[in-house]
């Protein structure tokens, strides 16, 4: 227990460190004149920064309209992917018609197809959304079909025999048992979330933090453009541990067996 402990410290020390240790070398290479202050800035500029931005409300007020979109856009792609794997999992029939539209479609550049989502949904928030709900739809509907597929056939067995109803099947057998997946799906699709909502708010937003990376580039405010930078890594994180949570919450199984 006590070797436990001290491992779990240590890695604890490690990932605070390590961030901290990335920072200081920055900081150095700036002072130093090593690396070009105007090009990479320095954490003691974006910190200067950083603060105005914030007490202004500036910051909060565009990381908001960002975080509104990301979660609109990944319920939008989420909850329909994992309804349409479950179905691709359970029957060969829904799978064969579906699977190879999927793989075709999967490798297209989410960006490449902007200007058509544009010509569709116009320059409000409805192309914002599906654009970021298209990227995470395929992760999750990728992961939650094989969820499904994993699961030992000798459940579906058990639950053909006592004559479940298809929908049993759906929520006392492939939800359950794809779950684990679906989460690995949902965490990828956040990741995929981040990214592509830099790339919506590029084209025709007025807000986000997208824009605010777009605006500082255009001005050359590169402590501005850091400090968008930083905050989608801060978001991606929040996302990360909100989702570990919801999965220790929700597969409390698994954390015992690690």
């Amino acid at each position: 227990m006590a070797k436990l402990t001290n491992t779990t410290m240590l890695v604890r020390t490690l990932s605070i460190l390590s961030p901290l240790t990335l920072l200081l070398l920055w900081e150095f290479l700036a002072r130093f004149q090593i690396i070009d202050i105007r090009l990479f800035s320095s954490p003691s500029l974006i910190i200067q920064t950083f603060f105005p931005l914030l007490f202004s409300g500036e910051l909060l007020y565009n990381t908001a309209i960002s975080v509104q979109r990301v979660i609109l856009g990944f319920l939008a792609g989420a909850i329909p992917g994992i309804l349409i794997g479950m179905s691709m999992g359970l029957s060969p029939l829904v799978r064969s018609a579906i699977e190879p539209m999927i793989a075709a479609t999967y490798p297209i550049p989410k960006l490449a197809i902007m200007p058509l989502i544009l010509l569709v949904f116009g320059l409000g928030e409805t192309s914002k959304v599906f654009t970021i709900a298209i990227g995470v739809f395929y992760l999750v509907v990728i992961n939650t079909m094989a969820g499904v597929l994993n699961i030992d056939k000798i459940y579906l067995d058990v639950a053909k025999n006592f004559g479940a109803s298809r929908k049993d099947f759906y929520l006392t057998v492939a939800f359950p048992g794809a779950l684990p997946m679906i989460f690995a799906g949902l965490k990828l699709g956040m990741g995929m979330a981040l990214i592509l909502i830099v790339a919506a708010e590029l084209s025709a937003a007025k807000a986000g933090v997208g824009w605010m990376i777009w605006r500082s580039y255009d001005m050359f405010d590169i402590e501005q453009m850091f400090v968008a930078l930083m905050t989608l890594s801060a978001l991606g994180y929040i996302f990360s541990i909100v989702l570990d949570i919801l999965e220790r919450w929700v597969l409390p199984w698994k954390q015992q067996c690690r």
